[in-house]
């Protein structure tokens, strides 16, 4: 237990979020902890770097030249901090992160003393009031506990899915092949689908992994496991971090007191198709990396199921003139890369 008030550093890494991310900083200024925000941009064209350096002078902006994604992002925005390693988090089967970008000098808000706790926020969320706190203090009373995640809102105030089991090839199945349609329909939102049915209440409990839009950690937990593995350009970088952690012998727990708006996809719904092969690549990087070699088949036949299905949906959407010519064909070269993968 701290003496004096926590002080807690925030991590943002934004790409061409600047309306969203004006918000995710304003809400920030109702925390009654002290904070320090790094704003790492990834060489957002919407003017998010100019909107944070004029509206927001106190907060520490990173601004990059390049998109170096997700991971590569937040282990610079923690590097600024003094913490984590950029070539940390690479799995016994991963390839060695490239060298990220420098990131430019410290700005003359840096500040060189460890924060208490490390805060990684999305630019696509909006802190409640008395969120951060809350989460603080859940951890300040729970010394073996790694990292806690808050309860996840959508705009219109209605719960959010946040709390997850590490994935399983069952739980590729159930994405692929929706249940209702294939599958019996009681498998959605159920433990096979890797969900907690304690996120329905009010008391904390212990999870896997957390959605990575919101996560509060320990500085000596990132001393420890280091940083995001930056082979995850985008999408399952918290799972691999998180599964690192609790190897470690930390603890993950949600604490539903904790309330965090979280809009969702928003730098990723812009690059629709990039996107989609990007989250199945991050998976079969964790598949890859995590999984035994009967589960890594089990994966790669059920993606692969899955994408045939979704081509033959395209071809029959085409023929009922529901979809273009151009639409089919990025249909059907987003699903033969992802079955490659």
């Amino acid at each position: 237990m701290h003496q004096n008030p926590a002080s807690v550093a925030v991590v943002i890494v934004s790409y061409n979020t600047v309306g969203l991310l004006r918000n995710c900083l304003t809400s920030l200024a109702n925390c009654a902890l002290p904070l320090h925000v790094v704003v790492v941009d990834n060489s957002s064209a919407d003017g998010s770097a100019d909107m944070v350096r004029a509206e927001f002078p106190d907060i520490e902006l990173l601004a990059l030249n390049e998109n170096t994604g997700f991971a590569r992002g937040t282990n610079i925005g923690l590097a600024a901090l003094g913490l984590g390693s950029q070539e940390s988090g690479v799995g016994s089967r991963g390839r060695a992160p490239q060298p990220p970008p420098s990131p430019p000098p410290p700005s003359p808000n840096s500040r060189l003393l460890t924060p208490n706790y490390i805060l990684i926020l999305n630019p696509d969320t909006e802190v409640r009031l008395g969120a951060i706190e809350a989460l603080v203090t859940f951890l300040e009373a729970h010394p073996r506990v790694g990292m806690a995640s808050p309860r996840l809102l959508n705009p219109d105030g209605s719960p959010q899915a946040a709390a997850f089991r590490f994935p399983t090839p069952i739980m590729t199945a159930i994405d692929l092949f929706p249940p209702g349609e294939v599958l019996p329909g009681r498998l959605y939102g159920s433990w096979w689908h890797g969900r907690y049915p304690q996120e329905r209440g009010e008391v904390p409990f212990p999870i896997d992994h957390p959605l990575g839009a919101c996560m509060l950690l320990r500085p000596e937990v990132i001393a420890q496991v280091g940083g995001l593995d930056e082979g995850y350009f985008m999408y399952s970088e918290e799972i691999a971090w998180c599964w690192r952690i609790r190897a470690a012998g930390w603890a993950i727990w949600q604490v539903p007191q904790a309330h965090v708006i979280h809009v969702g996809g928003a730098s990723t719904r812009q690059f629709r198709w990039k996107m989609l092969v990007a989250l199945y690549r991050s998976r079969a990087r964790f598949a890859d990396t995590h999984y035994t070699p009967a589960a890594r088949l089990a994966h790669r036949i059920v993606v692969r199921a899955g994408m045939l299905r979704f081509a033959l949906r395209a071809w029959r959407s085409y023929a009922q003139k529901q979809i273009s010519h151009d639409e089919l064909r990025a249909h059907l070269l987003a699903y033969g890369e992802i079955a490659r993968l």
